[in-house]
């Protein structure tokens, strides 16, 4: 299944086309549902077991990857801590095992930017007499236009207003892809901005609703079910970089040389610092992602954090690495190296960034 996803990701990468083909190999191989709780019927998969669905699934083509990553994680949250109205979800369930069904929040916006970095969703949701009408505009809504439902993050236009995640079925009337996605990496992902424009939905189609305050801010601590995982998701990717790397360097025989370039020095000792990063930050992750499993209580929201900052510097450099080796041959168009490049540069782009992360680890750091 995976390699069938890999052979797929070369197009994919070079239209930007929704990597619908690609999701239903996934979802045949039950990989979209492996989050869902058991007392829903599903697998109950935990965190370990979800870093190494997408640390596989980014080997093959991270856009995929992130596209299944939101649906299990929005999964996983509901299994450790229900939240939405029990027979809408029961319903979402149903279907999600008769076919792959999207799920995916929408918070980030034009001029709000990250939540992670703070601030009030200038999405509003407006009181209606059956309901709720949504909107607002929200940017890189990773599978815009595949999604069955966007979880959009607004603010409800009360007198005293109260923030929530409003729950709005894909293909609403109203809903409108009005930015499209054209970055350097990952660029079937689809995170397409979307415009909501008096979206309606039921009064109870709404989880987390109440006052705007800290309880309502993004923690940035938290969220080990998601840092780790979307770790492991590029170390897949940059675990690619370096597979085509090793078949380069042993099918690289130079008539100046007369052997392939894999036995000289220099690609030797670049091929072990490749592996121990790749193999360091896998151990992080992987054994936090165990350890957040089992609850154990030595292991902080803050390890998981600082998991993520090196695992993806890790992965970004260790493709860096192998690209300079290649020169002109690893930047060509026709070498996936190209693409796993690209790809990888989104890693450190999630929420919460870099400086966030170290911030929160400086402050835990400088008071215990």
């Amino acid at each position: 299944m995976t390699e069938r996803i890999a052979e797929l990701a070369a197009e994919h990468d070079r239209s930007a086309a929704f990597p619908a083909e690609s999701l239903r190999l996934a979802h045949e191989a039950g990989l979209l549902t492996a989050t869902i709780g058991r007392p829903y019927g599903g697998q109950g998969a935990g965190v370990e077991e979800t870093a190494r669905i997408l640390h596989r699934l980014g080997r093959a083509d991270p856009s995929v990857a992130l596209i299944a990553a939101m649906t299990l994680t929005n999964h996983a949250r509901q299994a450790v801590r229900p939240h939405w109205p029990e027979e809408l979800y029961a319903r979402v369930v149903k279907e999600s095992f008769e076919r792959p069904v999207l799920l995916n929040h929408a918070r980030v916006e034009p001029d709000l930017g990250s939540p992670a970095r703070g601030g009030l969703p200038a999405t509003r949701a407006r009181r209606t007499t059956g309901g709720w009408a949504v909107s607002g505009t929200k940017r890189f809504v990773t599978g815009a236009e595949g999604l069955d439902w966007f979880l959009v993050w607004a603010t409800t236009d009360e007198p005293e207003p109260r923030v929530g995640t409003f729950l709005v079925p894909g293909g609403s009337p109203g809903v409108e892809i009005t930015g499209r996605w054209d970055q350097l990496g990952l660029r079937a992902s689809g995170s397409h901005d979307v415009t909501f424009r008096e979206v309606e939905i039921p009064y109870e189609h709404v989880i987390g609703l109440g006052p705007y305050g800290p309880a309502a801010e993004q923690d940035n601590r938290a969220g080990a079910s998601l840092h780790l995982p979307l770790a492991a998701l590029y170390l897949g990717v940059a675990r690619a970089a370096q597979s085509f790397f090793h078949t380069f360097a042993h099918a690289r025989v130079p008539a100046n040389l007369g052997h392939p370039v894999a036995r000289t020095e220099r690609f030797r000792r670049t091929a072990g610092e490749i592996e121990v990063l790749l193999a360091a930050a896998e151990q992080l992750v992987f054994d936090g992602a165990a350890r957040v499993d089992t609850a154990s209580p030595d292991y902080t929201p803050e390890q998981a954090l600082g998991a993520r900052v090196l695992a993806d510097r890790h992965g970004v450099r260790a493709v860096e690495l192998a690209v300079r080796l290649l020169g002109n041959p690893g930047l060509a168009r026709g070498n996936p190296l190209e693409r796993h490049f690209r790809d990888i540069q989104c890693a450190p782009v999630h929420a919460p960034q870099e400086d966030i992360a170290l911030l929160a680890l400086g402050t835990k750091a400088l008071n215990p």
